[in-house]
């Protein structure tokens, strides 16, 4: 499957998990299908890493969609009654993508590993959407490309770890999560149809969509 397919899953997925939450307030079947999108956003941008021809751009462009996505995302989540405030997914892959970048660059490989580790804390204690986990898979893609079996077993130990307490609901949640390497695994390297600037509008936008839906209805 081509990077096009992976997205176009991934955009669908997402789809489904924030409408979830939009029409029914709670987690529901819409949610676990949600759950395939983030690992494969995450992926996308390990492959993003090897593959973009201006780093610096590729920075720039997460960095500012993830401010223009900051208020569609915030509200979002007052509409899902939600008071905390949390950064926008867009956060979450700049700090993967930084992650990465340092890791790559920095010759002592002890000390890129504090700062990954660092990194990842950020992304805790800021309150990134997917937090520490969201992170670590994107690094993790990164560290163990040329490893897909050492690759899937960490993803499933972290994901594991995520969704400890080991609820019916966080249970379903975990495999649903876990089901996204079955798509990750199929990709074949090749770009596909180039879809620009479609997945970084897509996101605030239907996001607002959403969030109007949910206070007209």
């Amino acid at each position: 499957m081509s990077s096009f397919g992976l997205k176009i899953i991934a955009l669908i997925s997402m789809l489904f998990d924030h409408c979830g939450y939009i029409f029914f307030n709670k987690i529901t079947f819409m949610n676990i299908i949600g759950k395939i999108a983030f690992p494969i956003f995450a992926f996308q941008i390990s492959e993003g890493y090897l593959r973009t021809k201006n780093l610096k751009n590729y920075f720039l462009r997460l960095f500012l969609f993830a401010i223009a996505s900051q208020i569609p995302f915030m509200l979002f989540l007052n509409c899902l009654g939600t008071t905390t405030i949390y950064l926008n997914i867009f956060f979450t892959l700049f700090l993967g993508l930084l992650s990465i970048t340092l890791y790559n660059k920095i010759q002592n490989k002890p000390f890129s590993l504090v700062l990954v580790l660092l990194i990842i804390l950020l992304a805790k204690i800021t309150h990134c959407d997917y937090g520490w986990y969201g992170v670590a898979i994107i690094f993790l893609f990164y560290l163990f490309k040329n490893n897909p079996l050492l690759m899937n077993i960490t993803f499933i130990i972290l994901t594991i770890i995520k969704y400890i307490p080991f609820t019916k609901i966080n249970i379903y949640l975990a495999i649903s999560t876990c089901l996204s390497l079955i798509i990750i695994n199929s990709y074949n390297g090749k770009k596909g149809r180039n879809m620009h600037y479609f997945l970084y509008f897509f996101y605030p936008f239907h996001l607002i969509i959403l969030s109007l839906i949910y206070l007209i209805k």
